[in-house]
């Protein structure tokens, strides 16, 4: 799937527009061609350039507007690492993802970004980006992770052996070998250490071989040791000609060591951009030396984070420290300036400095490097139909393995199922026990399908690595939604059937084999009705506590529009019974208005009010007592449910696909709205570009910043 890069600056008279790229592609379950970077593992260097870039948040009110970036120029070169860092706040992340194109849709984002000197368009692969939430199923084992995903993206022409040689060098590679066959690890199975979870993350975006590698900040988190492995493997895996810019907030010693360039940053501004190891001579020569045996990264931050102000004139005046202890504690630059001045005269001295010569000079003769190309592969990825199979086989591994995903409400089921049948055991056909069926089939078409909602948190974690995987393209909404389905349903299947069977044997409701096959697959479409409910909820709040909240809620509103509370003929017709009580599931399915008392009382008779009138047909308590049409089969309305489910099946699909469809078009129009406030302030002012952009003068939405390798735009 191909996406194209590109952020360039528009000049008017007024000011700098943004231009942003517009990507293209086919989605991936209709089945496009897969580029393989690097021919199937060459390919030539990913140069990526910058200049002039500043982020803000607009203030639409009479306040200014927040810079983060402020006119910030650099470049990344093949084979190199570059290490973007400063303190907290210093717009460190806002860099990677404003290059990554993962930027908020709050933001506007003004200058100058080239791929390779120029507008590319990228295939998936191409591109890859590690965030600092490691985002994997727990269940698996670090082996299967990078198998399963493996399988996913590559070629699938390329042979099992073909496949398994890139798993194993990968995890060779990254060092995974001592944990490749253990579990990774979640809230109820021990598993690996957080170093190896973030060596695995590489791992999985390193499969296709990426010329161009962003991670954000990869050692959050870690103990120095765990650190320096994570960052000795990403310069393993920039030796073979790979591009990677890693944020990150302070490296010891030995792991700033390993970095080949160094941009630091302070409020938005540079401090200082050049080879990381030249950096020390840069603060000597602007008067602030580092000590011999202080690590270079703390020096350089204790020099530009203005927090040391805020902290020591706090404890100065409520006069819990002493000016000489501050002085001892931070060194001569106390005695010299306050930490704010210090960066000030920094950020002055690098503007005139030969690095900042260096660097334009540099992105000069990047510009007209001739013969940059990126390879391309013309082969197809993972088919459809692949992908439904892994994708189905991963899913049920993982229900399989999670104890809180089926396997505890298997449990909980069949004893609420064994409570439900002694309470209710044996009702016999009396006249009370007509109401005594009802009550039996609110429960279990209430609560027991209530329940379901149970499972919300573990198929969150399942969505956030969707969202991520859907994110770099690796397939679509479609054969995630069907894998799903498909996975669960043996759950599903034995959760209903052992339900089914429990109660409807010790209540004794209507005999007969084609009877207890009835309400088995009523209690199965039923309670996966609920779950792909939950799963519309999930695509709207991703927050599994709201998530909750808001599908008992729901949940609760069927219950009363079922027609178990209220017959259904009495409900007010105004919007509780049309159109309510018809989108229902419950009142087709496992309620009193329709399918599950037709399955129980037709054909059955009970015994009357008063000794010696005749017995009461099932028909007659169903159509004048219940007021439940007799006009149709009990078929009828399990086709109904069966066609709700699809629809929610089907609404999940298409809130997903509005989102990537419709995010673009709305962004676009805060975007023309910002741009024409922003206009207005003096501080955006006409900034020419050192180096030449070929592209059309037009003005677009921000649609780069949906990801260099994002599927959303078509």
């Amino acid at each position: 799937m191909d996406m194209e890069i590109e952020v360039a600056v528009v000049h008017d008279d007024d000011d700098q527009h943004y231009h942003g790229g517009s990507s293209s592609g086919e989605n991936l379950e209709e089945g496009e061609e897969m580029s393989y970077p690097n021919g199937g593992f060459g390919g030539g260097g990913a140069y990526m350039v910058w200049e002039d870039l500043t982020v803000v948040i607009p203030n639409f009110g009479n306040g200014p507007t927040r810079r983060l970036l402020n006119g910030l120029t650099g470049y990344a070169q093949p084979g190199r690492i570059l290490a973007i860092m400063g303190p907290s706040g210093s717009g460190k992340s806002t860099l990677l993802d404003s290059l990554a194109g993962r930027l908020a849709k709050n933001v506007i984002m003004t200058g100058n970004v080239l791929f390779n000197g120029r507008k590319r368009r990228l295939d998936y692969g191409i591109v890859a980006y590690v965030t600092q939430e490691d985002i994997m199923l727990g269940t698996l084992t670090v082996k299967e992770t990078i198998a399963y995903s493996a399988k996913l993206r590559l070629p699938s022409n390329m042979t099992k052996y073909e496949v398994n040689e890139i798993v194993e060098g990968t995890i060779i590679e990254m060092g995974l070998q001592d944990c490749a066959d253990r579990l990774i690890g979640n809230w109820h199975l021990r598993g690996i250490s957080g170093g190896e979870k973030k060596r695995l993350s590489i791992a999985l975006e390193i499969l296709t071989r990426p010329t161009l590698l962003f991670l954000d900040e990869p050692t959050s988190g870690l103990d120095s040791a765990s650190a320096f492995f994570v960052i000795q493997a990403l310069r393993n895996v920039s030796s073979d000609g790979r591009t990677i810019i890693s944020s990150i907030h302070q490296p010891s010693s030995e792991v700033f060591a390993l970095f080949d360039d160094l941009f630091l940053l302070s409020s938005g501004e540079t401090v200082y951009f050049g080879e990381a190891k030249k950096a020390v001579e840069f603060f000597a020569e602007a008067g602030f030396p580092c000590p011999s045996r202080r690590n270079p990264s703390d020096h350089f931050l204790r020099c530009i984070n203005s927090d040391f102000d805020h902290v020591t004139a706090t404890l100065m005046g409520s006069q819990r420290i002493r000016v000489e202890d501050v002085q001892r504690c931070l060194g001569s630059l106390v005695r010299v300036k306050a930490t704010a001045e210090i960066k000030a005269i920094l950020v002055e001295k690098y503007k005139r400095s030969k690095y900042a010569v260096g660097t334009k000079a540099r992105i000069q003769e990047i510009s007209t490097i001739e013969g940059l190309t990126i390879g391309h592969k013309s082969r197809s990825g993972a088919t459809w139909w692949k992908q439904l199979l892994i994708l189905t086989r991963r899913s049920f591994v993982n229900m399989s393995r999670d104890i809180g995903y089926y396997w505890l409400r298997i449990i909980i089921y069949i004893i609420l199922s064994i409570c439900v049948g002694t309470v209710f055991f044996d009702v016999g056909t009396n006249y009370t026990a007509i109401l005594a069926r009802g009550a039996c089939g609110g429960f279990i078409s209430g609560f027991m399908t209530m329940m379901s909602i149970g499972g919300f948190p573990s198929f969150i974690e399942e969505m956030k690595l969707f969202s991520k995987e859907r994110l770099n393209g690796h397939y679509g909404v479609g054969v995630f939604i069907l894998s799903n389905f498909l996975s669960s349903f043996p759950f599903l299947t034995l959760m209903s059937l052992c339900s089914a069977t429990i109660t409807y044997y010790l209540v004794k409701f209507h005999p007969g084999f084609s009877h207890v096959m009835y309400a088995y697959l009523d209690l199965l479409f039923s309670i996966s009705v609920v779950e792909s409910c939950m799963m519309v909820i999930a695509s709207l709040v991703p927050n599994f506590l709201m998530g909750l909240v808001i599908g008992a809620g729901f949940v609760g509103i069927m219950m009363m529009t079922a027609g178990f509370f209220r017959f259904t003929p009495d409900l007010p017709k105004i919007f509780w019974r049309y159109p309510m009580s018809y989108l229902n599931y419950m009142s087709w399915g496992l309620q009193i208005s329709e399918g599950a008392y037709k399955n129980d009382m037709i054909g059955m008779e009970f015994n009357p009010s008063q000794p010696g009138q005749p017995k009461l047909k099932g028909e007659f308590i169903l159509s004048e007592m219940l007021g439940v049409s007799l006009k149709h089969s009990k078929w009828w309305d399990l086709a109904v449910v069966i066609f709700i489910l699809v629809c929610y099946r089907l609404l999940f699909f298409a809130i997903f696909k509005l989102k990537e469809r419709a995010s673009p078009v709305f962004h676009e129009i805060y975007v023309k709205k910002t741009l024409k406030h922003i206009n207005k302030r003096p501080s955006f002012r006409k900034t020419i570009p050192t180096f030449p952009s070929k592209r059309h003068q037009t003005i677009h939405s921000l649609s780069s910043q949906e990801g260099l390798s994002s599927p959303l735009h078509y």
